[in-house]
């Protein structure tokens, strides 16, 4: 099978980010070294991310993780992390990777390495249909789920200061809060929030307002020049030969969001 020419730059990459600290080993060359990427990817969020009847991780994210190790001609270890633990996962070697619906912002930038975005998303409200919910003016005084450390989290701190918090782990925990009643909002990007509501249309909504127009990269320890270029090559190869608009149709039946290919 003919290489991809994404692959073969891979050399051409470490040579010529090799002078930049010498004495430390970019993480690309240990990947290559070691035959195995270690992809750490949050499989409680269907479609993004989930295990079949198999146990099996399955997902966009899944399919995106396999063309990576495809590309970068090792082997793929799929380590399961939540929004919370993905970070630290990360920092502390545990993973090579961050490819779990991770958004850029300042403050994720001051301890991890962003990519060029491979997808595009924005920050929905999910709701009880019998809720009178009808955006952010309306949550005072309800119970609104976040992940802990979340862009949404941190949204409606700023847009609806008198909400009660509902902290989850995984949006599993969120689907049974609102299943069962107990909170009156859920917070997310559209991903997971228009998958859940189309899932349980009898009770629950998905508000048509998007908040945000946030784009998802994959991340990375700091201090890796030439894994942070190959993977921005990727991402950015991955949407301008048409691979990303396929893999978001196939998980959510749908035309993908408008990204464009850096590169």
């Amino acid at each position: 099978m003919k290489k991809s020419w994404i692959t073969s730059a891979i050399a051409g990459i470490v040579l010529l980010c090799g002078n930049v600290g010498a004495a430390q080993a970019d993480d690309l060359q240990k990947i290559i070294d070691a035959k195995t990427v270690r992809a750490g990817i949050c499989l409680t969020s269907e479609p993004a991310g989930f295990r079949d009847a198999d146990n099996n991780p399955k997902g966009y994210d899944v399919d995106v993780a396999n063309m990576l190790a495809e590309q970068l001609g090792v082997a793929l270890e799929i380590v399961e992390v939540e929004g919370s633990t993905r970070i630290p996962m990360l920092l502390s070697d545990k993973i090579d990777v961050i490819i779990c619906n991770i958004t850029a912002t300042t403050e994720r930038a001051k301890s991890v390495d962003f990519s060029f975005p491979y997808l595009r998303t924005g920050i929905r409200l999910l709701v009880q249909k019998d809720g009178g919910i009808t955006g952010f003016q309306d949550l005072a005084g309800k119970k609104v789920v976040v992940g802990r450390g979340t862009t949404g989290e941190a949204m409606v701190k700023q847009r609806a200061p008198e909400a009660e918090l509902v902290y989850i782990e995984n949006p599993g925990d969120a689907i049974l809060q609102m299943r069962q009643k107990k909170a009156d909002a859920y917070i997310e990007d559209s991903l997971g929030i228009d998958w859940i509501a189309k899932t349980y249309p009898d009770q629950l909504m998905s508000l048509p307002e998007t908040y945000s127009s946030d784009p998802i990269t994959l991340g990375i320890r700091k201090d890796n020049p030439s894994f942070l270029r190959w993977l921005d090559l990727f991402a950015s190869t991955y949407v301008s030969s048409g691979r990303y608009d396929e893999t978001y149709r196939k998980w959510w039946g749908t035309e993908a969001p408008k990204l464009n290919a850096v590169w």
